[in-house]
């Protein structure tokens, strides 16, 4: 099962602190645990999400981190932090973000920015896979460039 509690998060892009109402499991919970005990429409997208981020980027591994899903990607830590996802009472959350935006993909992201780092969707709605896509292949990108 999964409870909602208040809690203050550490965002890894941003550094900011940001108490929100968030979904909790164990510690040791993996991502499909985590998404079956999501609420039905938080499911479904969830799992797009999830094929969305396997499919641009097979090699990453997949792990729960802050207690949400969390992809990483050919570094340890901090530098190889491709996205995370998480549900939350009335949508989900994406931190995928790339530091640096194309000015042409930054407008079509500007309705679903929360953060500089985080994009929200309303439970119930679409993701928009294409879009999703190219934020995770643009940070696979920056991660590539820090050898």
């Amino acid at each position: 099962m999964f409870s909602l509690a208040t809690e203050l998060f550490y965002w890894p892009f941003t550094g900011a602190r940001i108490g929100r109402l968030v979904m909790r499991t164990s510690k040791n919970a993996k991502v499909d645990e985590y998404i079956a005990n999501a609420p039905e429409p938080a499911q479904q997208m969830m799992k797009t999400i999830r094929a969305a981020i396997r499919a641009t980027v097979p090699e990453a591994e997949e792990k729960m981190s802050y207690g949400i899903p969390f992809y990483e990607y050919r570094f340890p830590g901090y530098k190889g932090r491709l996205a995370y996802f998480g549900a939350y009472k009335k949508h989900i959350s994406i931190y995928a973000v790339p530091r640096r935006l194309p000015v042409a993909l930054d407008r079509k992201l500007e309705q679903y920015k929360a953060a500089r780092a985080t994009l929200q969707f309303p439970l119930g709605t679409k993701v928009p896979v294409s879009l999703l896509k190219q934020l995770v292949k643009l940070r696979k990108q920056e991660i590539d460039g820090r050898e």
